[in-house]
């Protein structure tokens, strides 16, 4: 239990290092005083985080086989729901990498103030880490995770204890609060801004599934221990954010420019950035880095099971050298970065985004459940669908909230994104399918009788790569034609000259070209082939040269590639290219 804890539980832990934050900075635009409302939205935030706790315990025992959001729904709701679930996740994912590291990144500039110029190349360091280690085959495991884990966890829970020590005896030692944001206002706390900032907080429910998706990995009985961790991992995502939170109004903590909240929270509880200071700030970022690795194992796995589907390409379902799957990783890594650069490094930018896709996936899955239950109706049904219901409802209100009070920070991306994933998902398997159907032989009449074949040979003079060339055509057809565009009058004498020597056995097709070009006379007459012989088909060997170091290239023109790239498209022209090695 305790190893499953540390390997899936990073995220939903590491989130409430800037739950607290995002939640006073909203209340921060309506002055000092609203900050007071901070504990009692966190306490409402943590009475949500049990309720989604106990919905997924639930899922845990009904597929113990790691279902995830995407299996629940497509079960449970069907494809359409499904494939919402999947651009969901597939962009939350994303996002948790990018808010993940840029938060990290925030606690290191916290601790360490003159490399805050240095934000964005710090993230896609930490990023391209991760991406690589992870391309590299670097597997999840208890001893990889477990020490930043717990060393994240007895470092806050140090600094709740001793900070509630202090703030109950009074002998907390002086503080000296950080420049507040520019934004901190004195207006009035409205409804829609309490709203705001709850939206904000439930940040801190983030990455809950990930012990559901996961169940696999437990040690028997699976299920029971999983969900032993599940509620493990709640009971601590709680006991820290209401701590934080309790522990930040008590101390006055103001969100500030380049300061974070827990970083003031370490400095007031323990007097300065000391020894126990750059603990806190340095395991807060090591879990929040560490964070981004749970989307690096879980997109790829989401976009297999989807490319499985035929939703995705099928290129997100191969195996790299290492056994992973490297197009989902590569993919997620680039997304990431450009999230990263986009927002320079800001997490709090990236936070608005961050939520849609989150409980869009909760609300879907648990719909699933409590349909789940009303279809099986197995012993205690009731209860077990009142429970789904519940975190259905909250998941829903939520979602409502958040899309709602964040549409105009960003949301709506999220919310455009969504429809036009789920219009790719529909063409990609609609593709597929027409293909699957065109190639299937039931019900198609086909012709297995042999065809013609013509081959040309594109030459521009008489040289050793050309002579290769026409011995490997010749091998193919008794019909090969050498075709030569005459653009220049000197080359054509040499060409006169050389050629009964070297390829009389080859029929020679010499075409004019007034305009100095070599592909449109040569497309001209293979056009005129096809018309010929419609059944017939054409052969195009080209002869080409391999240099031996990549930046020769630069010192030749591409022609083979020009003439393969114009022949793609037709329907039975065939073309191949006969290297010849230059040695230097």
């Amino acid at each position: 239990m305790l190893a499953g804890l540390a390997v899936l539980s990073a995220d939903a832990l590491s989130s409430v290092a800037y739950a607290t934050e995002e939640v006073l900075r909203v209340l921060a635009q309506a002055g000092p005083e609203a900050l007071r409302d901070g504990p009692w939205i966190a306490s409402l935030i943590a009475l949500l985080l049990l309720i989604i706790v106990s919905s997924y315990r639930q899922t845990i025992f009904s597929y113990p086989q790691g279902g995830g959001d995407y299996i629940v729904t497509k079960e449970n709701i069907g494809t359409n729901a499904s494939l919402v679930t999947a651009a969901a996740l597939l962009i939350d994912y994303t996002l948790t990498v990018s808010v993940s590291i840029a938060a990290g990144v925030s606690a290191i500039t916290s601790a360490l103030p003159d490399l805050h110029v240095s934000r964005v190349p710090l993230a896609l360091a930490f990023l391209t880490l991760i991406a690589v280690g992870n391309l590299r085959g670097v597997r999840e495991s208890a001893k990889l995770f477990g020490i930043p884990v717990y060393f994240f966890l007895g470092s806050v829970l140090m600094l709740i204890v001793v900070g509630a020590w202090t703030g109950w005896l009074g002998t907390a030692p002086p503080f000296e609060a950080a420049e507040p944001v520019a934004f901190l206002g004195t207006g009035t706390l409205t409804t829609f801004l309490l709203l705001t900032a709850f939206a904000n907080g439930c940040t801190a429910m983030t990455g809950v599934e990930a012990i559901s998706d996961g169940v696999p990995a437990f040690q028997e009985p699976a299920a029971r221990t999983a969900a032993r961790t599940l509620v493990l991992m709640g009971g601590l995502a709680i006991t820290m954010f209401v701590g934080i939170s309790l522990l930040a109004f008590h101390f006055g903590i103001v969100p500030a420019e380049r300061e974070t909240v827990v970083s003031q929270l370490a400095r007031a509880v323990f007097g300065g950035r000391n020894t126990f200071y750059y603990m806190v700030q340095a395991a807060t970022a090591m879990i929040l880095v560490l964070a981004a690795n749970t989307a690096f194992a879980d997109f790829p796995r989401l976009a297999y099971f989807v490319a499985r589907d035929r939703y995705m390409p099928r290129q997100f379902m191969n195996l790299g050298d290492k056994l992973a799957y490297s197009n989902g990783i590569v993919a997620l890594g680039l997304a990431a970065a450009v999230l990263i650069t986009a927002f320079r490094g800001d997490a709090h930018a990236l936070i608005p985004l961050y939520m849609i896709g989150v409980f869009m996936a909760f609300t879907l899955s648990q719909t699933g459940m409590l349909l789940r239950w009303f279809r099986s109706r197995p012993p205690g049904w009731r209860v077990r669908a009142a429970i789904s219901g519940l975190g259905a409802t909250v998941s829903g209100i939520v979602l409502i909230i958040v899309a709602v009070t964040k549409a105009t920070e960003g949301a709506w991306i999220v919310l455009v994104l969504v429809p036009i994933l789920m219009f790719v998902f529909k063409q990609t398997r609609l593709h597929y399918d027409n293909v699957a159907s065109q190639l299937s032989l039931a019900g198609h009449e086909v012709d297995l009788t042999p065809h013609g074949h013509v081959v040309v040979v594109p030459i521009g003079g008489v040289h050793r790569a050309v002579i290769e060339a026409l011995r490997y055509a010749s091998s193919l057809s008794k019909d090969v034609r050498a075709v030569y565009v005459n653009v220049n009058p000197d080359s054509m004498v040499a060409m006169k000259r050389d050629w009964p020597q070297w390829g009389s056995h080859v029929k020679l097709v010499v075409l004019q070209s007034p305009y100095r070009s070599m592909t449109e006379p040569l497309l001209e007459y293979i056009d005129r082939l096809e018309r010929e012989n419609p059944e017939d088909y054409i052969t195009v060997v080209l002869p080409e040269f391999v240099v031996k170091h990549w930046w020769h290239h630069l010192l030749h023109n591409q022609s083979a590639f020009t003439l393969k790239a114009a022949l793609l498209f037709r329907p039975r022209v065939v073309t191949t290219s006969v290297p010849f090695h230059l040695k230097q």
